[in-house]
């Protein structure tokens, strides 16, 4: 039976939002994407493309455009939306942090003005662990305080929250699902992460300096309290958060007006940096240049989360392990090097 749910799917040539457009039409849903392809490439919509063998509803649109996205919604009778557009990096925040507020918490306001005109009432929102800074408990559950961010971007990210919280009060419906650590690719090799220039995360990092296109990989830290010194991460596999996604969206059609609520979206796994290296040889077989350096501002230790909340309302699991996370993240790295 074919779904009546049309999903407007910001920031869906990103890395999870492309992801999460492919799950969404494999379960039926009509779905638009916009983005402003600043931080992602055409391409990737090309890939989804592939995969689904469907041509996709994109608009080349900024969510701080509150023209575009009223004429959008004006041609459009969308049931909900999921909002990823945002800028992601941490230590990119640390040295710009005006343009994260701005982008970041901006383009949230100006979805929700768009949405409330046009009585769009739905919104699952792309959060972070980071949300937590560095929690007092581990595993983190969502019941933890919002702690000082370590970063300006897990500094909007909670500003967004908590926006989300008040604004749900005026009828809107509203998941925060707070991401740990995506990584990998889709099984097919059709998409995957696409850092420009230097990638900020780990794993992009490692398939790169296994590729030969970044020299050695530098391991921030080996001081921490941790098992082998090195930072701990909830890593999980970038299907399986978008999977997520599509069960949000069912579990937020059973809510009444004024709801709000958050999930930790993890695998309640805690996985070093260290460990994430030695798995990532042992996987693929390649040996990987890496040397230990100072720590990085902006780092937490070590988050990982408990999941239980969203396995009970969504009834989701993961599906897939570290090692074929790693081995997906290879295999999409290689088909873009020709390797």
């Amino acid at each position: 039976m074919k779904s009546t749910n049309h999903v407007l799917v910001t920031g869906g040539a990103g890395y999870i939002g492309s992801h999460t457009v492919v799950e969404l039409m494999e379960a039926g849903n009509k779905v638009t994407v916009v983005d402003n392809l600043e931080r992602s490439e055409y391409k990737i919509i090309e890939g989804v493309e592939a995969i689904t063998g469907t041509k996709i509803d994109f608009h080349k649109i900024d969510c701080l455009d509150s023209e575009s996205l009223n004429q959008l919604f004006s041609q459009n009778k969308f049931s909900s939306v999921i909002h990823f557009a945002a800028f992601k990096s941490v230590n990119e925040s640390v040295v710009k942090p005006l343009s994260y507020y701005k982008n970041n918490v901006g383009s949230l306001i100006t979805l929700l003005d768009v949405m409330k005109v046009h009585q769009v009432k739905d919104l699952i929102f792309s959060s972070s662990c980071t949300v937590y800074g560095q929690p007092d408990h581990i595993p983190v559950d969502e019941s933890a305080p919002f702690k000082k961010a370590e970063s300006p971007y897990g500094s909007t990210k909670q500003v967004c929250e908590q926006i989300l919280e008040e604004v749900a009060k005026e009828g809107f419906r509203v998941v925060s699902l707070r991401y740990f650590n995506p990584i990998g690719a889709h099984p097919s090799s059709l998409i995957g992460e696409l850092p420009i220039g230097v990638p900020n995360n780990l794993v992009p990092y490692v398939t790169q300096t296994a590729a030969k296109v970044r020299e050695k990989l530098t391991v921030f830290g080996d001081d921490y309290d941790t098992s082998d010194g090195s930072c701990v991460r909830d890593f999980i596999h970038v299907s399986d958060v978008a999977s997520a996604h599509v069960k949000a969206i069912d579990y937020l059609n059973k809510q009444k007006e004024n709801f709000y609520d958050a999930f930790n979206l993890g695998t309640g796994i805690g996985v070093s940096v260290l460990e994430l290296v030695k798995k990532f040889i042992e996987v693929t077989g390649v040996n990987l240049n890496y040397s230990i350096g100072p720590r990085r501002s902006g780092d937490v230790e070590k988050v990982y989360a408990d999941p239980k909340k969203i396995h009970h309302a969504f009834g989701w699991q993961t599906k897939y392990d570290l090692g074929q996370s790693l081995l997906h993240a290879w295999q999409w790295e290689k088909k873009l090097r020709n390797i």
